[in-house]
């Protein structure tokens, strides 16, 4: 699964005005993404807005991106939800071609009990055409996948391939970089911890920042991988200001901020999301000139 190793980054859905996707943005997107050094892809992500696009939009999207990447770069497919049944369905609908791998994030809002989680895997597992990444983000589902869920699944479906970790608790991460099968990846969920984690056996990240800032976030991730931390930190460190900024009032608002001021797509979102602040839009936009002088 080298294909995985080192900066994949979660794309945002650029959209028009009028809230229609942009695809002439999207494939501005990925091509700036591929000449930024990117390893792979996450299309419909958390960061893509899936929540408010429409089965019929998914299945468009994903076939764009295919045909844009073009095999150039890995791609996986973000499929999830918290009911199972839907997400096993969505599955066996899904068209895979063009596609390496599955992201599906832990059910959100239904608050599963670990055996409750480790189910509703086993059928992901079962019903999945590609390998799975699972992706655990306690600070939006509301619940956790612990360790030992974690390494449960990693041992018992050799198709579950690792896992995005976005829980920020190094306890957590220690077990499961412990317990884990040598095959199983891990991969910061959390651009401001992808340094230690990959310190600590991390393969690399998926990362929001990359959509602006793919050069830079590519750079620090294969500083890290080579071993050369002395460097790598510096990297991080000029990073640090302008990814506080762009979580600073949700996400993908702040980044898809950066990536108008940058010429690649607007800064539209679907509600329940809204445009960040004047004053967030101002600090972002002064930190990007900063990084890309």
């Amino acid at each position: 699964m080298n294909k995985f190793h080192g900066t994949g980054v979660a794309i945002v859905t650029p959209f028009q005005a009028d809230g229609q996707v942009d695809y002439t943005a999207l494939g501005n997107l990925i091509n700036y993404l591929i000449d930024g050094g990117i390893k792979y892809i996450v299309s419909l992500g958390t960061t893509g807005e899936s929540a408010t696009l429409s089965n019929e939009e998914r299945k468009k999207v994903w076939a764009f991106t295919a045909q844009a990447v073009k095999g150039r770069i890995a791609l996986v497919a973000g499929i999830g939800g918290n009911n199972t049944a839907d997400v096993v369905e969505q599955l066996k609908q899904f068209d895979a071609n063009g596609y390496d791998a599955i992201l599906s994030a832990s059910p959100h809002y239904n608050k599963p009990t670990q055996e409750g989680i480790y189910q509703h895997y086993k059928a992901i597992a079962e019903n999945s055409p590609l390998p799975v990444i699972l992706y655990n983000v306690p600070s939006r589902t509301g619940s956790n996948v612990n360790a030992a869920t974690v390494v449960r699944l990693a041992h018992d479906f050799k198709n579950i391939i690792g896992i995005k970790e976005a829980s920020g608790n190094f306890d957590q991460i220690n077990q499961i970089m412990r317990d884990k099968p040598g095959r199983f990846l891990v991969i910061s969920g959390d651009d401001p911890v992808t340094l230690p984690m990959i310190a600590l056996g991390a393969v690399g990240v998926i990362s929001v920042v990359g959509n602006a800032l793919p050069h830079q976030t590519s750079d620090m991730v294969r500083l890290c991988l080579a071993g050369d931390f002395k460097s790598a930190q510096k990297e991080h460190s000029a990073l640090i200001e302008f990814t506080r900024l762009i979580f600073a009032e949700g996400s993908p608002g702040g980044v898809k901020t950066a990536l108008k001021h940058l010429g690649i797509c607007g800064d539209t979102l679907r509600l329940p999301l809204v445009q960040v602040s004047d004053s967030a839009v101002t600090a972002i936009y002064a930190e990007i000139k900063k990084l890309t002088k």
